[in-house]
């Protein structure tokens, strides 16, 4: 079971990134996934989450206040693949970004320790 998240870099304010989560070993369909960042000096915060695809949720979405209207989550279960479009990046945007999977029906989930899966973290950098 493994999760790669990718798609991070440098980029100016109001500019856009598309992080990616993959998976491997697992279906993303039947799980949770989040998307959290840990800034420098900062706890893990948590974005975003979707609920799973499996036919015993709606898929639905959640978002944190600060990047409501900027970021979307989704999923592409061909590619088994969840995605955040990032856009109108701000420099408080400015984190390691992890994405992390839940089985089970709570609902939202936002909390670290909600997660059972973690992938390894990508930089986002939001700089003028």
């Amino acid at each position: 079971v493994q999760l790669q998240a990718s798609g991070g870099g440098s980029v100016q304010p109001g500019g856009s990134l598309r992080l990616s989560c993959a998976a491997s070993g697992f279906s993303l369909d039947y799980y949770i996934i989040g998307w959290f960042r840990q800034a420098p000096g900062k706890e893990r915060e948590g974005v975003s989450c979707i609920n799973s695809s499996d036919g015993s949720s709606d898929g639905s979405t959640y978002y944190i206040d600060s990047v409501k209207g900027r970021f979307t989550i989704s999923r592409d279960n061909a590619k088994n693949t969840v995605y955040l479009q990032m856009n109108s990046l701000k420099p408080e945007d400015t984190a390691v970004y992890y994405c992390a999977a839940a089985y089970g029906r709570t609902w939202p989930r936002v909390r670290a320790i909600e997660y059972d899966y973690w992938g390894q973290g990508t930089l986002v950098t939001v700089s003028s």
